[in-house]
């Protein structure tokens, strides 16, 4: 039987920050003794990166993505990030095949959008596709064209779903 509580992140112990009681600006000015002085000016010196830090593992990373997320960010990787990484870094290399993969992707949402909307009107021939209303020109009085009279006067006019003008 395992020891502590079973559903436990931290198996028990309560958990606790590295920086202690003086990450806050209150406690540090309530009053610090020498040695939590040097513990703190230690403490900000550990906090600054190396050159070689952060450390990225590829064998980590594999393990904790997705494998369909890492299939499909498979193409992108190779042709941008890999290449781009030994030139201008790890992080401007992440952002830019981010920023290309989104642009990518809204081109392709917006060429199929416009792609739906002129090949799948909303005629007689078919029970789906989208509708699109046209408004009617606004004629005030002192227009040419005051009264506009509407295009349609017959009943087969209306709701005809361009039936009326199909050759058949």
């Amino acid at each position: 039987m395992s020891e502590g509580i079973p559903c436990s992140d931290t198996g028990g112990v309560k958990p606790m920050t590295i920086g202690g009681r003086m990450v806050r600006e209150r406690e540090r000015c309530i009053g610090m003794t020498p040695e939590e002085r040097a513990w703190r000016a230690q403490y900000l010196k550990d906090q600054i990166l190396t050159e070689r830090e952060p450390v990225f593992v590829k064998e980590l990373h594999e393990q904790f993505r997705n494998p369909l997320r890492r299939w499909y960010m498979k193409p992108l990787d190779n042709l941008l990030l890999e290449p781009l990484i030994p030139r201008i870094g790890r992080e401007p290399a992440t952002i830019i095949r981010t920023m290309i993969g989104k642009i990518g992707l809204g081109i392709a949402f917006t060429y199929a959008v416009i792609y739906y909307f002129k090949y799948n009107p909303n005629d007689w021939t078919k029970k789906s596709g989208w509708k699109v209303i046209h408004s009617r020109k606004r004629v005030v009085p002192g227009d040419p064209g005051f009264p506009q009279l509407s295009d349609r006067s017959e009943f087969g006019d209306y709701a005809s779903k361009g039936f009326k003008n199909s050759p058949i």
